[in-house]
C-alpha cells in the first residue's frame, strides 16, 4: 500500500508542481533572477518531499508550494510596478568593460574572473576585446555586449539594400530519420531528397547527422563525424 501512495503523491505533486509553474510564467533560466531561482529549487524540494511523504498530511506541502508560488508572484507585481523595488530587488546592470578600460572591482563585485570574463566574450564572438566598445553584466546575469561601430557587421539597411524576408529553414534529416511530412509541406519527396544526397556525395539518409532546405529548394546537409576533434584552442 505504501507504494500505491508514493505513486499516488508523486502524481498529485507533478501536476501541482505543473500548474503552479505555469501560473508564475515561462522564464528561460538565463532570464532568472536570484530570487526566482531560489524560490524555483524550493518549490522542486517540497514537491519532491510531497511525492514520497508517507507520514504528513499531503495538503500540508501543497499550501508550501501555494505561498511560495503567490509571493513570487507578488514579487514580480512589485518590480513592474515600482522602479525603486525593482533596483533594490532584481539589482542594477553593473558595466564590465567601457572604452577600453576594464573594471577591475565590477567584475570582484559579480565574482568574475578574467579568465571567465574572457569565456564570455569569446562564446558571444568576441575574441579580442579592442573590438568591444560596452560589455555590461545584466541583473539576470547574462552578459551584453556592444561592438565599436566599425567591428559592427554591415546591414542591408546601413548599403541601402532591398531584401527579402528570411523564412525558417525546414529540417528534412534530423540524426538519419528522414521528416516525410516537412518534405511534402515543401512539395519534396524523397526520391528527390536521396537523388540531392547523392549529387553532394553522401550515400544515404542514415549517415547524415542534420539536413536543411532552404527557400530555393536548397539542401545543406551535415554528415555524422563519427571522430572528435582533439584540437585545443588557446586560452
Amino acid at each position: 500500500m505504501e507504494v500505491l501512495k508514493v505513486a499516488g503523491t508523486a502524481v498529485a505533486s507533478v501536476i501541482a508542481l505543473f500548474f503552479l509553474t505555469k501560473l508564475m510564467g515561462q522564464k528561460q533560466i538565463s532570464q532568472l533572477n536570484l530570487f526566482d531561482y531560489i524560490n524555483g529549487i524550493t518549490i522542486g524540494s517540497i514537491a519532491a518531499e510531497m511525492a514520497t511523504s508517507l507520514e504528513h498530511d499531503l495538503w500540508l506541502p501543497l499550501t508550501a508550494m501555494v505561498v511560495y508560488t503567490l509571493f513570487s508572484l507578488l514579487l514580480s507585481l512589485l518590480e513592474r510596478k515600482s522602479l525603486a523595488f525593482n533596483k533594490f530587488f532584481v539589482g542594477n546592470p553593473n558595466v564590465l568593460l567601457e572604452d577600453g578600460v576594464l573594471y577591475q572591482k565590477n567584475l570582484q563585485k559579480a565574482h568574475l574572473s578574467i579568465t571567465e570574463f574572457l569565456s564570455q566574450c569569446r562564446v558571444n564572438g568576441y575574441f579580442d576585446l579592442s573590438a568591444l566598445q560596452t560589455a555590461i553584466l545584466e541583473p539576470n546575469g547574462s552578459i551584453s555586449f556592444l561592438p565599436k561601430s566599425g567591428e559592427r557587421p554591415a546591414t542591408p539597411s546601413d548599403l541601402q539594400l532591398a531584401t527579402e524576408q528570411a523564412q525558417l529553414l525546414p529540417n528534412v534529416i534530423v540524426d538519419g530519420k528522414i521528416l516525410y511530412s516537412n518534405l511534402r509541406a515543401l512539395g519534396l519527396d524523397e526520391i528527390w531528397l536521396l537523388d540531392t544526397l547523392q549529387a553532394q556525395g553522401i550515400r544515404c539518409a542514415a549517415d547524415v547527422l542534420l539536413a536543411v532546405v532552404n527557400d530555393k529548394k536548397e539542401l545543406s546537409a551535415y554528415r555524422k563525424k563519427p571522430a572528435e576533434n582533439h584540437e585545443e584552442p588557446f586560452v
